[in-house]
């Protein structure tokens, strides 16, 4: 199941397939569920997949396979691809049933014409459900609601009832908790608006480049909304981020029915304008855009390629941070635009990115970043009453001198048929009691949620996560390290007399 609504709840359908059962003398030896997973690709049904593995090992201790419905094996696209899972219990022996169908399974032409429509149906019911999500997200995105994604400097979630009014404000990795509720945008503390609006009026009026800015940022001592230093990269963001004009902008990029992840041209973008408060007026918004468009505009195919070959020959590889960071070259968006894809500019210029250059300049931003969440840690730990030091040999936080804390930073990676993944290493040497993962979101730059390992779990030391894991691992996730802060507060005990 995909929700735990209706019918299609699992607890639904396991009473269902124990009545059936019992009214036909059937003893059921296991049960395979897979809870809160979509039907669309076998991909993350672990269940399923251990069916098919116990099925064709000859491990299975069963002659039956009992299902609620045709479309419990998925809602593939492909309708086949149901068809060929039953046809492999078929082929071993195994027959399998429907506990939920008017048809016996049989195998007559009836019962095989009717599987066939109700897979083709399963799969219909995926595309309508899509069609129909879609719809309501891009209405709310015209009233200007908030569809994920951090605030930004400058500016901040805020939470709303039905009726609009105001519930209060969410810290980054917070998420509301009632469905009809929503999320806005609205002005941050007024000297985060105030240096935003610095920001264009130095690259507008002022003719200084995003360098520039960024080092002045820095000389003066001021940290981006993620406690970071300023960048070329983080002051463009500002300065081409539709939202600091009050602008809604959804649907640049796609992941529809679990098929790859695209990148939408521009025309498909569901915007909405003056949607919530501005930062900057509009006029310096789009003098800002002109600036950074004419980069580009007035080079031809060859001057851009010649510089990106020029940056390649310098630093012995690319990457969107790589080019973002470079002054006086087009953003990694304006070459992307230009050749439709990055990938295709690297090729241009002689650049086959592999796994080990592609990421180098991640992992570099990423190694950066975990001694902040570290002193993030020890700060959450010593604000909720907790005794937290850093053991500087290991990296490791010691809490009330009882248990010890290490931090890994996950980083996140696309497969090809854009689904995304975590691969994790740990250092089992260390061993510490609690090991905090921390998955970086898409984009590796901010922090998406966090799991909380505790040591006993820890058996080797590598571990692939997925969006949506298991049980036995999504136990562990959390959206904030609040819960770690908690359970490591000092309680005081009355002293018996």
């Amino acid at each position: 199941m995909s929700t735990d609504h209706q019918k299609y709840s699992t607890e639904n359908q396991s009473d269902a397939i124990k009545q059936y059962a019992e009214a036909r003398g059937i003893e059921i030896v296991k049960t395979y569920a897979d809870a809160g997973k979509s039907g669309l690709k076998i991909e993350g049904r672990d269940a399923l997949r251990q069916l098919i593995d116990d099925v064709q090992s000859g491990n299975a201790d069963f002659t039956l396979v009992v299902v609620y419905d045709v479309s419990r094996w998925g809602r593939f696209q492909d309708a086949d691809e149901s068809a060929y899972y039953e046809y492999i219990c078929r082929r071993a022996g195994i027959a399998v049933e429907y506990c939920a169908e008017q048809f016996d399974n049989d195998g007559s032409p009836i019962s095989t014409i009717v599987k066939g429509v109700k897979r083709a149906m399963a799969g219909e019911y995926s595309r309508e459900l899509s069609t129909k999500v879609f719809a309501g997200q891009g209405r709310l995105i015209e009233k200007g609601y908030r569809q994920g994604g951090p605030a930004g400097f400058g500016l901040r979630r805020t939470l709303i009832d039905e009726h609009g009014a105001t519930k209060g404000f969410l810290a980054r990795g917070e998420h509301k908790s009632i469905q009809t509720d929503r999320v806005i945008l609205t002005l941050g503390p007024a000297e985060e608006v105030e240096l935003v609006r610095e920001i264009y009026r130095a690259f507008v009026h002022q003719g200084y480049s995003e360098s520039e800015i960024a080092c002045d940022l820095n000389r003066r001592g001021i940290s981006t909304d993620l406690g970071r230093s300023w960048t070329r990269g983080t002051v463009h963001q500002i300065l081409i981020n539709e939202k600091y004009v009050g602008d809604n902008v959804w649907n640049r990029r796609s992941f529809k029915l679990k098929k790859k992840r695209v990148q939408n041209d521009p025309e498909m973008w569901i915007r909405a304008q003056d949607a919530f408060a501005a930062v900057v007026e509009r006029e310096l918004f789009e003098a800002a855009r002109t600036i950074i468009g004419a980069r580009s505009f007035r080079l031809s195919d060859e001057e851009m390629l010649e510089s990106l070959r020029k940056l390649y020959q310098q630093r012995g590889l690319l990457s969107g941070i790589v080019i973002d960071e470079c002054d006086g070259m087009p953003s990694s968006s304006a070459y992307s635009a230009r050749f439709g894809s990055l990938l295709r500019a690297y090729g241009l210029v002689g650049f086959t990115p592999d796994r080990d250059y592609r990421y180098v300049e991640i992992n570099r931003e990423l190694r950066k970043l975990h001694p902040g969440i570290l002193r993030e840690v020890l700060d959450g730990l010593r604000a909720t009453g907790s005794d937290a030091w850093q053991d500087i040999q290991t990296d490791r936080v010691i809490v009330n001198g009882e248990f010890s804390v290490s931090v890994v930073v996950a980083r996140c990676m696309e497969t090809p048929t854009g689904l995304l993944r975590w691969n994790l290493r740990f250092d089992t040497s260390l061993t510490p009691d609690i090991t905090i993962v921390v998955r970086m979101d898409s984009a590796n730059r901010a922090p998406l949620d966090y799991y909380l390992f505790p040591r006993i779990e820890m058996l080797s030391e590598k571990l692939r996560l997925a969006e949506d894991n298991a049980l036995g691992l999504d136990a562990y996730r959390f959206d904030s390290l609040d819960l770690l802060y908690d359970i490591a507060t000092p309680i005081p005990l009355g002293e018996a007399a």
